[in-house]
């Protein structure tokens, strides 16, 4: 079990966390949600011992379980082991005791200490089996092929695998290292669709309690059973019963509930001012309308004012009180509105027999005899394992790679608008300001506005856009593709480094966006929402799937 209690932590004036409280029992799948830049890193930081909470504690119990996490910084830690090697130190207990049995098993052969090997080899025997057994080396395989990884020679350097690799390699030694309590930090960043669908068996499946930080929302339905929510705006932590869907529509409730009371507050308010406003004219007017020779009339007139001050001073301490229920909030300040297209033909994209590969040393022929058409206003979904070519297509349809053979035709007055994965479109040396008045002409003025309803404010607009986080560079790209008024758009996965709410809100603005989209994507929910048309890339070539997404994963 895993308790923390009343946890408090601050940088200098800035309250990350107040008084945040909560339980993972046993065996508990437990999704754990917030906006970016809340704290939930923070609260990780606390709960694994890299950082001290100003007060509170984080108690395990019993005190000698195991919290397994993979580090940020897990890449520049491989040095120069291999695969085998770094899988080995994540079971090094099993690999021990594996040792131990073999040598054991060894000593059997000599006749003079046979009673003493026999025993030491039973008692070997049982720790290697209590701690799996040869099972465990079938399971080490399972993870390593379900996580993409079974194809990498074990005795490869680690340092030599892709990012994409080395991320999915942290996760393979942390699910084979087997903790009391797992806590996924982002699991499901460079996995695709299968790769998804194996990590959220494996998660369903395992025994011990496990703590999901996510935004994949159909990651946290398929694999959680009760949701943390880490609020923005009082820092503490509140628990919803189910999983994430079951959290929005609570959410959603909790919302409505709020407006109705404040609609209801404000209705209260306006019916008290306006009935003390009625009796202090009421008294004013007899106050005006009378003279000192009517001391009666003067007399109602002053308990009249005397009753509206008494109502005035009860309003104002309701007012000042708890009981006064807060103007409901958006809790999202990004405004995602392209704006209507330019005009374009019925035809936006025909890709005819085009074939693709990278040097040699690169990766070879990638891509071969791959035809499709576009047409406008179609919403088409890019999806394949990884390293199938997604990217190079995505890349080839932009013009930013020459293929080898076909051709790639835009139609009539198509205007481009692409969002790359690793953001190379943008200049890191200029600043978020320049770029946004580099796109289109505007006084700064307008430009800042412009910017403040993609969260960027007061100074952040004059920080270098090398400086900004990722999340505020996605911000910043999609930023920009408003201002450029774009009618098909290419994007490589677009919600990368967007929270929950920035995905939904995502997902909003390409449903009013009435041009043509075609994305890269491996976010379940976003495709399901998204996708009218699906192109699988697989093995060098591409099959068309009619309907959407769900659709395409009955066919395939």
């Amino acid at each position: 079990m895993l308790q923390v209690q009343n946890l408090h932590k601050s940088y200098g004036i800035a309250t990350v966390l107040a008084g945040v409280s909560f339980i993972i029992n046993d065996g508990e799948h437990v999704g754990f949600i917030g906006p970016n830049g809340v704290g939930k890193s923070t609260l990780l930081r606390c709960l694994i011992g890299q950082e001290t909470p100003d007060r509170g504690s984080v108690i395990f119990a019993p005190a000698g379980q195991t919290l397994g996490y993979i580090p940020q910084s897990f890449a520049d830690t491989l040095g120069t082991r291999t695969l085998a090697e770094v899988l080995a130190e994540a079971q090094a207990e099993f690999v021990a005791a594996e040792a131990a049995m073999n040598r054991a098993a060894e000593a059997l052969t000599d006749p003079a200490a046979y009673a003493t090997a026999l025993a030491d080899y039973e008692s070997a025997l049982a720790q290697f089996e209590a701690l799996g057994g040869y099972e465990r080396e079938y399971r080490a395989a399972t993870v390593l092929e379900g996580l993409g990884l079974g194809t990498v020679a074990p005795d490869m350097p680690a340092a030599q695998l892709s990012g994409g690799q080395k991320t999915r390699l942290g996760l393979a030694a942390l699910l084979l290292r087997a903790p009391d309590i797992l806590l996924l930090d982002e699991p499901t960043n460079h996995l695709d669709v299968a790769a998804l669908e194996w990590l959220e068996a494996f998660v369903r499946g395992y025994s011990g309690a496990v703590l999901v930080v996510s935004h994949d929302r159909e990651f946290l339905d398929q694999t959680t059973t009760r949701t943390l929510f880490l609020d923005p705006a009082t820092r503490t932590v509140k628990s919803y019963t189910g999983n994430y869907s079951a959290f929005a529509a609570a959410r959603a409730h909790e919302h409505t509930l709020h407006v109705e009371a404040w609609k209801q507050q404000q209705d209260y308010i306006e019916r008290v001012e306006s009935d003390i406003a009625r009796l202090k004219g009421q008294a004013l007017s007899v106050e005006l309308s009378t003279t000192p020779a009517q001391p009666t009339v003067r007399r109602y007139a002053k308990k009249v004012a005397k009753k509206a001050r008494t109502r005035e001073r009860k309003l104002e301490r309701y007012l000042e009180s708890d009981e006064r229920v807060e103007k409901p909030r958006n809790t999202w300040g990004l405004k995602l509105d392209f704006g209507p297209p330019p005009p374009g033909g019925r035809a936006v994209l025909r890709v005819e027999h085009v074939a693709f590969a990278y040097p040699a040393a690169a990766g070879g022929q990638l891509l071969h005899d791959v035809s499709f058409d576009v047409d406008y206003a179609e919403r088409v979904a890019l999806v394949g394992p990884n390293g199938a070519g997604k990217t190079t297509l995505l890349k080839l349809l932009a013009g930013q790679l020459t293929p080898l053979a076909g051709t790639v035709k835009l139609g009539a007055n198509v205007r481009l608008g692409v969002m790359a994965q690793e953001q190379e479109t943008l200049d890191a040396q200029a600043t978020v300001l320049a770029m946004v008045l580099d796109a289109r002409p505007m006084s700064e003025t307008e430009a800042r506005n412009f910017l403040h309803f993609f969260l960027f404010s007061g100074d952040s607009v004059f920080r270098p856009v090398g400086a900004c986080s990722l999340g505020e560079r996605s911000r910043l790209q999609l930023a920009l593709l408003v201002l450029r008024g774009c009618n098909l758009l290419l994007l490589d996965e677009p919600l990368n480094h967007l929270d929950i709410e920035g995905r939904e809100h995502f997902e909003q603005a390409l449903a009013a966006f009435e041009g043509t989209v075609i994305t890269v994507a491996h976010d379940r929910a976003f495709l399901r929402e998204f996708a009218e048309r699906v192109i699988e890339v697989r093995d060098g070539r591409v099959r068309q799937f009619a309907g959407g997404y769900d659709e395409y994963v009955q066919q395939r």
